[in-house]
Order: structure tokens, then C-alpha cells, then sequence
């Protein structure tokens, strides 16, 4: 019931003229960021966070988080009409959208995928809604070492549940860690891995790394690649959508699995991709007529887009919880936080009841909002993609250059994106996940005072981590996501050698 009345007081501050025509406007540049190959959220996040400097902090996070959903329905529209994800969550989403929309029901599938999509995110914000309470009133029982044992918990399932290769997800968290590290050591004073350089001494920001491993590194992958567009029919059906609508109620199993399986992915690292494409694979072997998926069924629709978007919404609450980002866009939000003076945790819950609950409001006014304009501007959008990449590409190597110098107006700092933007594309080429190093990045700081902290408290002595029930407890499920996948990992392949090993006897 606290919850519900806190609620009401965040639809109070949400539903304001001023807030109404920022999650307009957020959504619309979140269409255009999930559209373009290329810039993708956690890019387009970061590139508008300088925008927000002067606006207070409730009304620059509800903008950002209208981008992030509006990125999201973006992605859904390329893929489904142009066979081109915009956004990496959205891959699973052209194996049965495309095929749908080159059969002549284009209105069919983007209605699916929208509605989906709106419902997902509905059920990952009545989950923040029940459970945000709950848990930073938990975390306030944190100290110095349960906090990092949170941050390890983090790390761990990044390498644990992470679709990446263990090692190449520790490299990038390591590689993530050193550059957190760069500049002057807050507890020592020390300079630490300037080299030489005096524009270092202050740090390397997360907002020039982002913008170049995901703008400038992603525009390098997509011009080797090649893109072309072909597209189908963009205009929408009045009929035609209110009679899939209509029949939406039918895939209720596959729409409540798919949301249980993004609250998941979301609450822990896994991330909107992740969830994606489990939600599409499970639906496809739940199906009895699994043989046809990738041909243009409604399930294959439904369930990625569902996932997608409840995790992608379930993401925010450790991040404002607890202080730990589940996914790339989440970490730089938070980071965002950190910038205009808010520290995400339990005590943000205790110390800006306003902006906590102003920006849960939002969530549900702002995807309801998402729902109807990307419906809206879905001709005009499939137009853009037809103008020639050689004008979109310089287009957005000069969004990205301004978005990293307004960060300190510093010259250095292009430089600095030139060189992630080259680090991001060698990275993707050899699949090394992003994620984990913005995610090391945004926290490296963090559990290294947090770290220093317990070893003042416990005179060097690692066992402060074992302390007490809760410390304890935190860390050994950290230490079983590093170990029990990897074991069943290991089980799996023996019991498929197995048999054929019997067969050579």
C-alpha cells in the first residue's frame, strides 16, 4: 500500500505538461536511435546526457529513460520491415517479422511486436513498482563489504551467465577496471596510468569511452559490412491492427513466459539480448508447430519483443536498488545519476523520494507513449532508412564528435573517441562483449573504495567477506555463477561424447 500511494505522488510529478513533452520528445529521439544502424541506446543515452545538464534531475532522467524505450520500439520497426535490427536485442526479432511482412502483413507483424513490446514493459515496471521498496530497505543493511560483495556478485554473473566466452568477458571487465583506474587514486593521491599526459590526470570519461565503442565502433562494423536496405510496405492498417489486436489474447502463455523469463535477465546481467533470444527459443520448442517458426509466426514475434522490453525496464531496479547496472544502457544512466550528484542505491530511495517515483510514474506513461507514436511514425521512419547510408554515416560521426566534446570541451577528448571507436571495432570483430567494460567502468571506482574500506576494517584480513550471513551469503552465490555454469558446461559435453564412445566399443 506504500508503495501504491508513493506511486501516486510519482503520476503527480510525471504527468506534467513540461514531462509529458519530454518523454515525447525522448521517445522520438529513441525511434531515430533504434532505427539507425549504427548509433544504438547506450550510444544514444550517452550522446543526449550533455543535453540534460540543464534540466533537474527528475526531468533529465525521464528523458533519458523515454530515448532507452523509444530505442527499443525502434529496433523492432527495422528489423520487421528492412530484415536489419537497429538494436542488438532486436535480431531474434527478424527471424519471424521479416518473413511475416515480405508475405504481405507488415501492419500484422509491427502491431505484434509494438503491443508485445508495451506489455513486456508493463510487466517489468509493476515489478519495480512491487519490489523497489523492498529492496532498498534490504540494502540499507549494507556495509563496506557487503557492498562489495554486491559488485563482485555483479562481475561474476557477467562472466557466469554472460553469452560471451568467460574469458574474453574477464578481459573486457579487466580492460574496463584499468580505465576506471586512470587518473588520480582518490584514497592515495597517487597519479596512476597517465603515461605522460596531463588531460588524463582527471580520469577518462565513461561518456567519451561509450560514444566511441558504441557510435564510432559500430559505424566502423556496419560500413565493412556493407548495408543495404530493402524494405517492404511500411503503411499501417487501420483494421488490420486493431484485428491483431484483437488477437493478442490468444498468446497469453507465450506473452507471461516471455515477461518471467525479461524480469530474469533483466534483474541479473543478462540484458534485453539475452533474454530475447531464450524467450524466442523457448517459445519455439514450446510450440507444437515449431517447424514453422522462421517463416512468419506470431509466437516468434511476440516472445522476443515481450523479453526484450520487460528486460530492458527490470534493469533499472538494481541499478537504482543497489547501485549495479545490469546492462550496458543501465550503466550509463547511472553514471548520469553520478554526474548531477545522485548516488543510486537504498539511500536514493530515503533521501529523493520524488525522483525515484517520478521516474517509475513515467515508465508507464512514457511506454504507453512509445506504443502510439511509434505506430504513428512508422511510414516516416521506414522513409528515412531509404536515405543512402553515405549521408547517414557522416551524419552520425558528427553527432558523436559534438556529443563527446560538449562532455568537458576538451579537444583531448575527441581524440580519446577516436581511439575507442577503434578499440569497440576490433572488440566487436573478435566478440568481446562491450557491456561488461562499461559496466567495470561505471563501477570500477566503487568496489575499489569499497574494497579498501573492508581492508581497514578487517586490518587486511580477506575473511571480512565471510563475516556475517549476509556478506557470506552474497558472495558464495557470486563464487557459485563463476563455477556452476562452467560445471555444467563441462557435464554437457561429456554426456554428448558419451554415446559415442559406446558406439566406437
Amino acid at each position: 500500500m506504500e508503495n501504491f500511494d508513493l506511486l501516486m505522488h510519482g503520476f503527480g510529478i510525471a504527468i506534467t505538461p513540461f514531462h509529458l513533452m519530454l518523454m515525447v520528445v525522448g521517445v522520438l529521439l529513441g525511434l531515430v536511435v533504434g532505427v539507425l544502424p549504427g548509433l544504438g541506446a547506450p550510444n544514444g543515452v550517452s550522446l543526449l546526457i550533455p543535453l540534460t545538464f540543464t534540466l533537474d534531475p527528475t526531468s533529465a532522467i525521464i528523458l533519458l529513460s523515454s530515448m532507452y524505450w523509444g530505442a527499443l520500439f525502434g529496433g523492432s520497426t527495422t528489423s520487421i520491415l528492412f530484415n536489419i535490427p537497429g538494436e542488438p536485442s532486436s535480431v531474434a526479432t527478424t527471424f519471424d517479422g521479416y518473413p511475416m511482412a515480405r508475405s504481405g502483413q507488415s501492419t500484422r507483424a509491427l502491431t505484434l511486436a509494438f503491443m508485445s513490446a508495451g506489455i513486456g514493459a508493463l510487466i517489468g515496471v509493476v515489478v519495480i513498482t512491487l519490489l523497489a521498496g523492498w529492496a532498498s530497505r534490504f540494502a540499507l543493511r549494507f556495509g563496506a563489504p557487503e557492498y562489495f560483495a554486491v559488485y563482485f556478485l555483479a562481475f561474476a554473473a557477467f562472466i557466469g551467465m554472460g553469452s560471451a566466452s568467460p574469458v574474453k568477458t574477464v578481459v573486457s571487465l579487466a580492460t574496463g577496471l584499468l580505465l576506471a583506474s586512470v587518473g588520480m587514486d582518490n584514497v592515495t593521491g597517487e597519479v596512476r596510468l597517465t603515461f605522460g599526459f596531463s588531460d588524463l590526470l582527471g580520469g577518462i570519461s565513461f561518456l567519451v569511452v561509450v560514444i566511441g565503442l558504441f557510435g564510432i565502433g559500430e559505424l566502423l562494423a556496419t560500413v565493412q559490412e556493407g548495408l543495404r536496405f530493402r524494405g517492404v510496405s511500411s503503411r499501417i492498417d487501420l483494421r488490420d491492427m486493431l484485428r491483431t489486436i484483437a488477437e493478442l489474447p490468444r498468446y497469453w502463455a507465450t506473452t507471461l513466459r516471455s515477461g518471467l523469463i525479461g524480469i530474469w535477465m533483466g534483474i541479473t546481467p543478462g540484458g534485453p539480448t539475452a533474454a530475447s533470444f531464450m524467450s524466442y527459443g523457448i517459445a519455439r520448442q514450446a510450440s507444437r508447430k515449431g517447424a514453422a517458426f522462421g517463416s512468419g509466426r506470431p509466437e516468434g514475434i511476440i516472445a522476443p519483443e515481450t523479453a526484450d522490453h520487460s528486460a530492458g525496464t527490470c534493469a533499472m531496479l538494481p541499478m537504482l536498488a543497489l547501485g549495479v547496472p545490469s546492462s550496458a544502457t543501465a550503466a550509463v544512466m547511472m553514471g548520469g545519476l553520478m554526474i548531477w550528484g545522485l548516488t543510486p542505491g537504498p539511500m536514493l530511495f530515503a533521501t529523493k523520494p520524488d525522483f525515484v517515483w517520478g521516474l517509475i510514474a513515467s515508465m508507464y506513461v512514457s511506454n504507453i507513449v512509445g506504443v502510439i507514436l511509434v505506430l504513428l511514425t512508422v511510414p516516416l521512419f521506414a522513409a528515412l532508412l531509404r536515405v543512402p547510408f553515405s549521408i547517414i554515416g557522416p551524419m552520425i560521426v558528427a553527432i558523436c564528435f559534438v556529443g563527446a566534446y560538449t562532455v568537458s570541451s576538451a579537444t583531448f577528448d575527441l581524440w580519446l573517441v577516436l581511439v575507442f571507436g577503434l578499440v569497440g571495432y576490433v572488440l566487436s570483430r573478435l566478440e568481446y562483449p562491450l557491456a561488461p567494460l562499461v559496466l567495470a567502468m561505471v563501477l570500477g571506482h566503487k568496489a575499489e573504495n569499497a574494497f579498501y574500506q573492508s581492508m581497514v576494517l578487517s586490518d587486511g584480513s580477506l575473511g571480512i567477506f565471510f563475516a556475517n550471513p549476509l556478506v557470506s551469503s552474497i558472495m558464495v552465490i557470486a563464487l557459485a555463477l563463476l563455477i556452476v555454469p562452467k560445471l555444467l558446461h563441462i557435464g554437457a559435453r561429456l554426456r554428448g561424447r558419451r554415446p559415442a564412445s559406446q558406439e566406437i566399443r
